[in-house]
């Protein structure tokens, strides 16, 4: 039984202050409680903040090298402790533990490589005639991450924030303590300084909330629901204080008449369902040509049909459960409101897969026969739930997969690929992966729309973390 009773502030593990509240951590592959977190409070928050910020005038002016120094050994300190990282998600969200070696836990890592690549040769400072333009650190940065991801996004928010000379506030989700645990040991032993970095459990309404009202916070980058980015946004607003989101998604993924049909539509199935289809960018909303709509369908159904959910410990389960019964409830009542808005089930449906009685496991589910305007095209449903919709020619299919609140990522798939890098340009979407190219994790990724704003990865998320300053004349 784990006990997270401790925050990491100023350098060291420290109990929470008076009164603090503890929940379950729950495995959901088996609903077990496996042990008990300790959930902060403003007070909390108000010791971290006040740590970043005494820690700001210092770590803000090291060096390119005292920094890639940190990084270097963080990347060092993740090898060593992979497997037991890997082995972390897969106990506290329940992917499964194959999915966790492969991309779970090796996202992270490439998330401390890139930020490290980046600070190399960053340009902090350029000059024109007698004007000087630096990029300096934006301020003390609240972090705040969700539980699908969770090393790919503390470390694609961490890494740069530290290469930038940030000082950080991190919360990440209460639902998966076990993973930023050992991130947050991997920090302190690469030796960063004390009050650089802080780490402290808590939810979104109380500790959220008051990071991103806090006056000493410079700066909010938050991942996870559009809700939850709104709220953020709201309450950083009087201070001023910059906000970047990375929020919710609804992507398109429109195959065109001209594409390799049965590709296309296993690959957009498999990428949908990929980690329960508990992804940001997971293609949802399949986009076929009518005259080869029954057989897409036939496709996807089959596809579907044949993955394997199971125990995620086993090499065999393809998908693991929901990671949490909340999020798990979510996805039957929107199974269910499928089917009652008159959309056809061809795989899946509701309840869990046939010989699994506990767990929070979900069928993977198609739906046929739907019209952009129901709700499971519309909102974000975030399990292993397709919705396949017909069109009828380029023009249309362009306006259907444009015809979202949402603008994260997108798919398009052509047997023509200066067609399909056409068609690309006309999808309003931070990101377009075309003929099942591989997202690249160095490349600026991020939203527009009810998506988001502002970008990750890489130098360009290295950049979101710097403010610009203009030093005229002097010559």
């Amino acid at each position: 039984m784990e006990s997270l009773n401790t925050f990491y502030i100023d350098g060291q593990w420290v109990e929470p202050a008076a009164g603090v509240r503890t929940m379950a951590i729950v495995n959901p592959a088996t609903e077990a409680v496996i042990g008990k977190l300790a959930m902060g409070g403003t007070d909390d928050v108000d010791r971290a903040v006040s740590a970043a910020r005494a820690a700001f005038p210092s770590w803000s002016q090291s060096s390119r090298e005292e920094r890639l120094a940190v990084l270097t050994r963080m990347a060092e300190l993740y090898k060593a402790r992979f497997s037991e990282i890997a082995a972390a998600v897969s106990t506290e969200m329940g992917a499964p533990l194959w999915l966790c070696h492969e991309l779970q836990a090796a996202v992270g890592l490439v998330q401390i490589q890139a930020a490290t690549a980046a600070l190399q040769d960053f340009p902090f400072e350029t000059t024109r005639g007698t004007t000087r333009i630096v990029r300096e650190p934006v301020g003390v940065v609240a972090l705040i991450t969700p539980w699908n991801w969770p090393l790919n996004q503390i470390a694609a928010k961490v890494a740069p924030a530290l290469a930038a000379g940030c000082t950080i506030v991190l919360k990440p989700s209460e639902i998966t303590p076990l993973d930023a645990r050992i991130f947050t040991e991997i920090v302190h032993e690469a030796g960063v300084p004390a009050g650089v970095f802080n780490m402290i459990h808590g939810d979104g309404k109380t500790v959220g909330s008051a990071l991103a009202r806090h006056p000493d916070v410079d700066m909010i980058s938050i991942t996870g629901s559009t809700r939850a980015g709104i709220d953020v946004a709201t309450q950083a607003a009087p201070t001023v204080k910059r906000v970047t989101q990375e929020l919710g998604g609804k992507s398109p993924a429109l195959i065109l008449d001209d594409a390799d049909l049965k590709t296309a539509v296993s690959a957009g199935v498999i990428s949908c369902m990929m980690n329960s289809g508990q992804t940001c960018i997971a293609p949802t909303r399949m986009l076929v040509p009518r005259e080869h709509y029954v057989q897409a369908v036939a496709i996807a159904a089959a596809t579907a049909n044949a993955l394997t959910v199971g125990d995620p410990q086993l090499p065999t389960s393809k998908l693991g459960p929901i990671s949490n019964r909340g999020q798990y409830e979510r996805v039957q009542d929107m199974i269910e409101t499928g089917i009652a808005e008159g959309a056809r089930v061809v795989a899946g449906g509701p309840g869990r897969p046939e010989g699994l009685t506990q767990g929070f496991y979900v069928r993977p589910t198609v739906f046929a026969d739907v019209r952009n305007d129901m709700a499971i095209a519309r909102e974000e449903i975030f399990g292993p739930v397709l919705v396949i919709i017909p069109y009828d020619g380029e023009e249309q299919g362009i306006a259907i997969a444009n015809d979202t609140p949402y603008g994260l990522a997108s798919y398009v798939w052509s047997g023509d690929a200066a067609r399909a890098r056409r068609v690309a340009g006309r999808i309003r979407a931070g990101s377009v992966q075309i003929n099942g190219a591989r997202l690249d994790l160095t490349a600026p990724f991020g939203g527009c729309k009810a998506s988001g704003n502002g970008r990750e990865f890489g130098e360009y998320g290295l950049a979101e973390f710097l403010e610009y300053k203009t030093l005229a004349g002097g010559a």
